[in-house]
């Protein structure tokens, strides 16, 4: 497996390769030149670093930064909880997972988990 920053090919499995790249200063998540995750989305996040809410109801305003775990697409992303306010930047926060060579989109409107490290 290969992680390099955005715009650089990344290795999934030796044998299939998935281009991720942040477009339009941070509009949209492409996977294989394929526009596949926005901002504008309303995310249910639990993530204790991002502001005192249980679970934060995050604008997604920006994509800031694409990364893998294993087969797991992340994204770190800038927004605003609606519910109390708070504007900051979140961990690595699950958006899809490529399975067989094929980007496949986890369910955004069920609670996401963000993490610190990767």
């Amino acid at each position: 497996m290969t992680a390099v920053r955005d715009g650089v090919l990344r290795c999934v499995r030796p044998d299939v390769t998935t281009r991720l790249r942040i477009l339009d200063d941070g509009a949209w998540l492409s996977v294989d030149d394929t526009r596949r995750v926005s901002v504008s989305e309303l995310w249910r996040l639990e993530s204790a670093d991002f502001c005192e809410c249980d679970l934060a109801d995050l604008v997604v305003e920006n994509l800031l930064e694409t990364g893998v775990e294993g087969r797991t697409v992340q994204v770190r992303a800038y927004g605003q909880c609606i519910a109390c306010g708070a504007k900051s930047t979140t961990g690595w926060v699950p958006v899809g997972r490529v399975v067989d060579g094929e980007f496949v989109d986890i369910d955004r409107e069920g609670v996401l988990t963000s993490t610190s490290d990767r």
